[in-house]
């Protein structure tokens, strides 16, 4: 392998990226994948739209988070990053199938991480790769394991559902005060990009505030509340619209009010991850988002 150079990602390495990192995501989850579960599939066109679309606002709002290793063959891997309210948040983290254990990710991760120097805390949502985990507990993270939840919906479960209603840019104000209260930031520009891939579903009453984001199956792709009863509604909410079946995500041990949920609706419960924090404690009631954090 000839000389590798790492630097700032440009606009044009997006795509390029994009499809790097679906490689060496599906090469890490056949290597992981339960017998248990359907076998992994290569992120779909309608999910690679969604990641070119994130990545490049990310480097629109924040261009100095972001990098590419590369030698002479083309790129070798990328990590994407930014900062919030002096919140750090790892995006991506990925290095082309066969190359890992090269330096290339510890080189990456470094430029990474100096980003963030500037900023309080630090948010990683990380997979299971026991390589990148041992980087990030060495970064000093610390490492909380992930539930997820996944299966078909009991109908017959299900509580009458009100104060939800649907969500509008009107409600950026309110969701970036509830972050603040759960992460200890703002999302901030990010509301805006969310809501144009996302349904966003509002609870604001005198007792408490949340907001969820949901994708076109109605499975939860980031959820936030100023406490456990408006959370729980929400999930209600978000589990109601699922069709044959649904999967709930990220679900760290300070939010077993969504884990009840999940049992109620006779979903099943695997393990699958980190959320990697430092500087701060585990949001909630609260499920991140992969990328967004």
């Amino acid at each position: 392998m000839t000389e590798v150079t790492i630097r700032p990602m440009r606009p044009e390495d997006v795509p390029a990226a994009e499809r790097l990192s679906a490689l060496s995501f599906h090469e890490l989850d056949l290597r992981s994948a339960s017998p248990a579960l359907p076998e992994p599939e290569l992120r779909p066109p309608h999910r690679a739209t969604m990641w070119v679309a994130r990545t490049t606002h990310f480097l629109q709002t924040d261009p100095g988070g972001s990098w590419v290793a590369e030698d002479d063959s083309g790129m070798l891997g990328v990590a994407t990053s930014y900062n919030r309210e002096k919140l750090w948040c790892l995006a991506t983290y990925a290095v082309l199938p066969g190359l890992q254990g090269r330096g290339i990710g510890k080189q990456l991760l470094a430029a990474a991480l100096r980003h963030g120097d500037g900023s309080l805390r630090g948010m990683i949502a990380a997979s299971s790769d026991p390589k990148a985990v041992r980087r990030y507990r060495m970064a000093g993270f610390s490492l909380h394991p992930q539930m997820f939840l996944t299966g078909s919906v009991d109908r017959a479960a299900i509580p009458v559902i009100e104060k939800v209603r649907e969500g509008s840019t009107a409600d950026i104000d309110l969701m970036d005060s509830i972050d603040r209260r759960t992460r200890g930031a703002a999302h901030g520009p990010d509301h805006a990009v969310m809501q144009s891939l996302w349904r966003l579903i509002v609870s604001d009453t005198t007792t408490g505030s949340g907001y969820a984001y949901l994708d076109e199956r109605s499975q939860v792709q980031l959820l936030a509340a100023t406490n456990r009863r408006t959370a729980v509604r929400l999930l209600w909410e978000a589990l109601a619209g699922s069709g044959d079946s649904a999967t709930v995500g990220h679900l760290t041990a300070a939010n077993e009010w969504a884990l009840d949920v999940g049992l109620a609706a006779r979903l099943d419960v695997h393990q699958e991850g980190y959320l990697a924090l430092r500087r701060m404690t585990l949001p909630a009631p609260y499920l991140h988002n992969g990328a967004f954090l």
